[in-house]
């Protein structure tokens, strides 16, 4: 497995805690990403996916939610909404190129979605993606 992959898996589940467990202390975060990676500078990705999200998560919802046609985001599964979140956010502010981030998101809805998350992640990131280029 790719190692930003393995870095996107860590960032995952530290804002599917932040969204189901809002009252957690985000400085376990550190404890858990070190944990979980080798390396300084996959800590350091992943730390800053995880700030970014949480940043700008007010935005982005509001971002997905106006692409999400007829899905609220409360009515997502928690992962698809993390998943969406993680890759709208490197869509519109990271490095990383669109359709990459789309592929990576895909593929952490495959392993931690359901059968539907692949497709539904997919849909909602490329008309995301294809907006954000119009601009």
């Amino acid at each position: 497995m790719a190692r930003r992959t393995r870095a996107r898996e860590v960032a995952l589940q530290v804002l599917y805690q932040d969204d189901l467990n809002p009252r957690h202390n985000p400085a376990d975060d550190d404890k858990f990403i070190q944990g979980r990676l080798q390396g300084e500078e996959l800590v350091q990705f992943t730390t800053s996916l995880v700030a970014g999200v949480r940043r700008n998560r007010g935005e982005l919802d509001a971002l997905l939610s106006k692409t999400a046609d007829h899905w609220s985001l409360e009515r997502m599964a928690a992962t698809d909404r993390n998943v969406l979140r993680l890759g709208a956010f490197e869509i519109l502010y990271f490095e990383t190129p669109g359709r990459v981030a789309i592929n990576e998101a895909v593929e952490l809805a495959k392993r931690f979605g359901t059968r539907q998350s692949a497709q539904f992640v997919n849909g909602i990131l490329d008309r995301l993606l294809a907006d954000h280029e119009k601009q």
